[in-house]
Parts: C-alpha cells; sequence; structure tokens
C-alpha cells in the first residue's frame, strides 16, 4: 500500500521545483537571449523567454525520485518512464534551442514510443483486443506518437496545457480511485499535476514565460503512458474522455488542414483556441473555459465506467459546444 504521506511530500516536492525552477529559469533564458519571438503565427505580442519546462520536466522527476527512494509501490516500468522522459525532453530542447527538421523530430519521437512499447507492460486497449499483436503495438504507438504531437500543437497560448495536463491527471487518478484499479498509477498522476501550479504561477496570462517544446513534448509522452497505462479494466473509454477537449482540437484541426492541402506539419493559427483569440478571447478566458469543460469531462469519465454510451454522447456535445463558442464570431 502506497504512503499517502510520502506521495504528499513527493507533491510538495515537484510543486517547489517547478515554481523556484521555473521563475529561475525565466531570468536565465532571458539573459541567454532564449525567447520565442513573436511572428504571424503567434499568438503572444512580446518575445518572451522558451523553456519553462526545463523546470517542469525536473519537477516530475524530483516527485518520481522521492517516490522511488522511499520504495513506493509504483506501476511497473516506471524506470523506463524516466529514462525516455529525460531522452525526449532532451531532444526536444535542441528543437526549442536550434531547430530540428520535422522528419529528424517525429523518427527520435517514434523510437522512444518503440522503446517504450517494448519495454513497458501496457495493457492493451479492450477496443483492439482481438487484434494480431502488431496491429495492436502499430495502433497503440501510432495513437501514443500522436498524442505527443497534438499535446505540442495545443500548447499555444499562456496558460492551456498547465490547465490541461491539470484535468487530465487529475481525471486519470480520480478514474482510477473510483473503479478501484491502477493504483500504482495514481501516485505519478499527481506529481504531474503537483508540478502545473508552480509552473502557471509563470506561465498564466500575461506569461513570463513558456514551456516549448522541451515541456510540452516530454509531458505528452507521459500522459500517453498514463492514458495508455490506465486502460485496463474498461477504462479505455474514460482516458478518452478525459482527455477530449485537446482530442477533438487538435485532430479536427490537422483533418480540416490535410484536406485543404496545407503542411499539417507547420505552424498555424487555426486550432479553436486560437480563433476565440481572434474572434476577442482573452488567453486567460480561453485557458480558464477550457479548465471548466475539463471538470466536466471528469465527470462525464466518471459516469463511463457504469454508462458508457451516455457519456460518451455527452462528451462529444459538451466539447463541440466548447469549440463552437470558440470559433464563433463576435461582434
Amino acid at each position: 500500500m502506497i504512503d499517502l504521506v510520502v506521495v504528499l511530500i513527493a507533491a510538495i516536492a515537484s510543486f517547489l521545483v517547478a515554481l523556484i525552477g521555473t521563475g529561475l529559469l525565466s531570468r536565465i533564458l532571458a539573459d541567454r537571449g532564449i525567447l520565442d519571438r513573436p511572428n504571424q503565427r503567434s499568438s503572444h505580442k512580446q518575445a518572451t523567454p522558451r523553456g519553462g519546462g526545463i523546470a517542469v520536466v525536473a519537477a516530475i522527476l524530483a516527485g518520481f525520485g522521492v517516490l522511488i527512494l522511499t520504495g513506493q509501490p509504483l506501476q511497473a516500468g516506471i524506470g523506463t518512464v524516466i529514462a525516455v522522459t529525460i531522452a525526449i525532453a532532451a531532444v526536444s530542447w535542441v528543437d526549442d534551442v536550434r531547430g530540428l527538421p520535422a522528419f529528424v523530430r517525429l523518427g527520435l519521437q517514434a523510437v522512444c514510443v518503440g522503446v517504450s512499447l517494448y519495454l513497458l507492460p501496457l495493457p492493451v486497449p479492450a477496443i483492439i483486443a482481438d487484434f494480431p499483436g502488431w496491429a495492436q503495438a502499430t495502433i497503440m504507438g501510432l495513437a501514443w506518437l500522436w498524442f505527443i504531437n497534438l499535446y505540442n500543437f495545443m500548447d499555444g497560448i499562456d496558460g492551456i496545457t498547465g490547465i490541461e495536463t491539470l484535468v487530465i491527471t487529475i481525471g486519470i487518478s480520480v478514474v482510477l480511485q473510483v473503479g478501484n484499479s491502477g493504483h500504482a498509477l495514481i501516485a505519478p498522476a499527481l506529481i504531474i499535476a503537483a508540478a502545473m501550479p508552480g509552473f502557471l504561477k509563470w506561465n498564466w496570462p500575461p506569461a513570463k514565460i513558456f514551456m516549448g517544446d522541451v515541456g510540452s513534448v516530454a509531458l505528452g509522452y507521459l500522459l500517453g503512458w498514463l492514458l495508455l497505462a490506465s486502460t485496463s479494466d474498461g477504462s479505455t473509454l474514460a482516458a478518452i474522455i478525459v482527455s477530449g477537449y485537446y482530442l477533438a482540437d487538435a485532430t479536427m484541426t490537422l483533418i480540416r488542414r490535410a484536406l485543404k492541402g496545407e503542411k499539417v506539419w507547420q505552424a498555424h493559427r487555426q486550432h479553436a483556441y486560437q480563433t476565440a483569440l481572434r474572434n476577442g478571447m482573452t488567453h486567460g478566458m480561453v485557458s480558464t473555459r477550457i479548465g471548466i469543460l475539463g471538470i466536466a469531462l471528469i465527470a462525464l469519465a466518471l459516469m463511463s465506467l457504469d454508462y458508457p454510451l451516455p457519456a460518451a454522447l455527452a462528451a462529444v456535445v459538451i466539447v463541440a459546444a466548447v469549440m463552437h463558442h470558440f470559433m464563433r464570431q463576435r461582434h
């Protein structure tokens, strides 16, 4: 049985490292000229330090370290998760500072996902349980790789990824607790959640620092792991619902751009949340609405454990309603 006092200590450590580390990084990165400078695709208007995700990753790993050093029962393969997180964050930091070609970035991410699928004891989601083994691995790998990239794509305004990460991690924790399964995942999920308020202190609008790819890609990997690892015992639908807004906005935007023949890997301002800014909302208004939507999605994820179809339909309706609200012209 996991020690709740130790989990609390680990969570506090994660929060403090994120809070203090992000503040220090904002000055260090600014002094070194590592800035996200506004361009025609940007949603901000002034040069802002980029790379706060270094502190976020360090905070999460510090919290994981406390759990490991105190001998807490954790999900099998946590060492692999930590090693791959460091690797994928390092590659993403190089991309932040120097830039990497899209095919190199995607290829290295695919290697990280492939290694993880090979080494980690992940459950097979019920929806593909009858598929051949190679098909299961391919679908899970592509889903994980897409989640990593959509998490990066969606990190485009102040506060949004910190809020979404809180929604997903708290949602996973609550679903697993209520479903009485996967308790070894709850502590890591809470450690990731604990880092977010520390980061949001500096990233809430107007942001003093951005997460950068080093943070958003690493979080995409970690949350992809949590979502896949939590799909046992009929909770696959809950995992989809709790991450529903990011999944819907990123996927629908990708499909829409692909149908128009656009280069889908290039930066743009066509996501629903970005359209909301052009239509007059502020960064804080959009991120707050996504947080409120997230609370509703967590409730529906819980509902899906007993009433899957009504919960799924309700989730589709409210996510579509929020996206319509974001994209509606205001006069």
